[in-house]
């Protein structure tokens, strides 16, 4: 049998688990497991299990207290873990076998004996060790004031020092779960903070970044009546300068890459603080720093070798730079793919990568001239000598947004990713079009096994199957369904599709980072689309079966045929439709889920939304309302 403390005080036979009651024995047995062989004081013990009240027999009730904890061990037949009574108190001897507390110990000390990834592993083992809140189920204030906070403290050691792993080896998308969470329990953490600021600066999210650093700025100003330490202060300095802050996935690329780029307008600073804010030398060259890295890409072996064909060969004999245009549904996969496929391409750009953001937060585009403005800004000097630059540019609504920057960047190559099919930008400017859809069954088995570990997901390989399958082999879907299982390591993966099943796509969403939700990046590719269009879209999701056709189309629309081709060549532009046989079509699993959800309040509470959409609402093709 063994005693868990980390969390409510339990005992398990490794398959089932007893949470014993809220009583004195269970305190009584948590004070003797906190210090497991050492001797601990009745004076101590009589604190725990009383308080400041104790009885005037508390003596003679303490020894029949530890009576009653007996039986409770005859009870699961763990008389051997006896408590034995000594000269001034009471002892309870365990080893790591018996208690996980010594568990988590012993995987720290023979973690700090190994290094890099063997340490990571051993120090997630003892992570998962912890089950909740310490002690929940234990009534004394006196162990939950001096105790619970020294045993928190060396599960935070182990969680900083985890966090600090993975962001050296600049896997920093893989920590924002961990640091979403332990910065919101401990608000006035300055290590976490400055761990979760990195993060996000490193992920490209530098506007909550700096969010971060107002906050505990704040907290500490209402709480202590100080400033954040000078360390988290230097920190916001270097973020609001876009310094190269590291975080390269070791072994990813061969050449520095640039500084990747957010949306947003430049600062009016005189040339040389802007020349310097933007990362430019003195010698009109760029000061270099990682894009995101992409953890656990797997897949897309196809698309793969084609981009990485077009962008290290020559340039074709018109003299055109190599344009990709990468296009698919919401969470699809596209900016990953952009990334992986600009590290592996790194060496033949020695001017680097840069990473331009054509979409605001608030979904709107970003116009032609700011984004002009941070190209020129972020590009290598044309007299700097420096070689080609890579281009991505991510997330395009419109051609327009993107051709005078094609135009200027003709001496380098571009990867253009964008939810719309953006022909138009193809028939101008040429270029390879790369539409992404669903993984593979064998796609999503792989990026679970990358995710959650080999051993995890050969233990239930049908399980996982089931899993990809329930997801859609939607890899936005699969990410999330694999961050939950990260968090809870003794979850079945069964367990978790049979869950996720239950209530699609809903529970696709991860409340500590709103951009990791399948629900919330659907309602946001609605939103770009005109309402007429939107309606159409959900009134085909929660009405019409596959494979979606024209003319069933305009039955449950109750358009003309003519209308409903319109429509149905718009929802398949953005992404929310995809070609089926014979000039059919088909909607993904979770957009017609997601479609059946979101079109039923309507239904309820306002009909005329859905009302069938009129042919002057249906945007022309390549307009901007189209596209927006």
């Amino acid at each position: 049998m063994r005693f868990q403390l980390l969390g409510p005080l339990s005992i398990t036979d490794g398959r089932d688990v007893v949470v014993l009651p809220p009583s004195k024995p269970t305190a009584l047995l948590a004070a003797l497991l906190i210090r497991p062989g050492s001797v601990v004081s009745t004076e101590h013990l009589r604190g725990i299990v009383w308080g400041e009240e104790q009885p005037a027999t508390a003596k003679a009730a303490l020894q029949s207290c530890v009576l009653r904890l007996r039986r409770i061990f005859a009870k699961y037949g763990i008389e051997d873990q006896a408590v034995v009574a000594m000269a001034g108190g009471y002892r309870m001897s365990a080893d790591a076998e018996t208690l996980d507390l010594l568990h988590f110990r012993q995987l720290v000390d023979r973690a700090g004996t190994s290094g890099g990834e063997a340490e990571l592993y051993t120090l997630r083992q003892a992570l998962a060790l912890w089950q909740g809140p310490l002690l929940a189920n234990v009534p004394s204030d006196l162990l939950h004031r001096d105790e619970v906070p020294r045993l928190a403290e060396e599960r935070l050691r182990v969680l900083e020092r985890v966090c600090d792993i993975e962001l050296e080896h600049g896997r920093c998308r893989e920590t924002l779960v961990d640091l979403w969470e332990v910065t919101r329990v401990y608000p006035g953490r300055e290590r976490f903070v400055e761990q979760l600021m990195l993060a996000l600066y490193r992920t490209g999210r530098q506007t909550e970044a700096l969010a971060e650093y107002r906050r505990i700025k704040g907290y500490l100003r209402r709480e202590l009546g100080v400033d954040p330490r000078a360390g988290l202060q230097r920190l916001e300095l270097a973020i609001l300068r876009g310094d190269d802050l590291g975080g390269l996935d070791v072994g990813r690329a061969s050449a520095p890459l640039a500084p990747q780029l957010l949306a947003g307008s430049p600062d009016p600073a005189n040339e040389e603080e802007e020349a310097h804010d933007a990362g430019w030398c003195d010698d009109g060259t760029v000061e270099v720093a990682p894009l995101p890295a992409v953890p656990s890409f797997t897949g897309r072996g196809r698309e793969v070798a084609a981009l990485v064909e077009l962008l290290t060969g020559n340039q074709d004999s018109s003299g055109r730079a190599p344009v990709a245009v990468v296009s698919g549904a919401p969470g699809i996969g596209k900016t990953a793919l952009a990334l992986h496929i600009a590290h592996t391409v790194a060496a033949r750009y020695p001017g680097g990568c840069v990473l331009l953001t054509l979409t605001r937060p608030d979904g709107t585009p970003l116009p032609v001239r700011e984004a002009t403005e941070q190209v020129r800004r972020h590009l290598p000097a044309p007299a700097s000598g420096r070689g080609r630059t890579l281009l991505i540019l991510d997330d395009v609504v419109h051609p327009d947004q993107v051709r005078a920057l094609l135009t200027a960047h003709a001496d380098g190559a571009a990867i253009v990713t964008s939810r719309m099919g953006l022909a138009a930008l193809v028939a101008t400017h040429g270029g390879t079009v790369h539409r992404l859809g669903a993984l593979e069954p064998w796609e999503s088995y792989a990026l679970l096994t990358a995710v959650l570990g080999r051993e995890r997901v050969e233990a239930e390989p049908s399980a996982a199957h089931l899993l990809a399958s329930v997801c859609g082999h939607h890899p936005l879907a699969l990410r999330i369904a694999a961050a939950r299982l990260l968090t809870r390591p003794r979850l079945p993966l069964a367990a978790c599709a049979d869950w996720l099943r239950r209530d699609m796509p809903a529970r696709l969403t991860l409340a500590d980072d709103p951009r990791m939700s399948v629900p919330l990046t659907l309602d946001e590719a609605l939103e770009r689309l005109p309402p007429a269009l939107a309606e159409a879209h959900l009134r085909l999701g929660a009405g019409a079966p596959d494979p979606l056709t024209v003319g069933g189309a305009a039955d449950v629309l109750g358009i003309p045929e003519e209308t409903a081709e319109e429509v149905m060549e718009r929802l398949l532009d953005a992404g929310l439709l995809e070609e089926g046989p014979s000039g059919a079509f088909r909607m993904h699993d979770l957009l017609r889920a997601h479609a059946r959800r979101a079109a039923a309040p309507a239904t309820r509470h306002a009909p005329a939304l859905l009302r069938p959409p009129r042919r002057e609402e249906i945007p022309p093709l390549g307009s901007a309302a189209a596209l927006r």
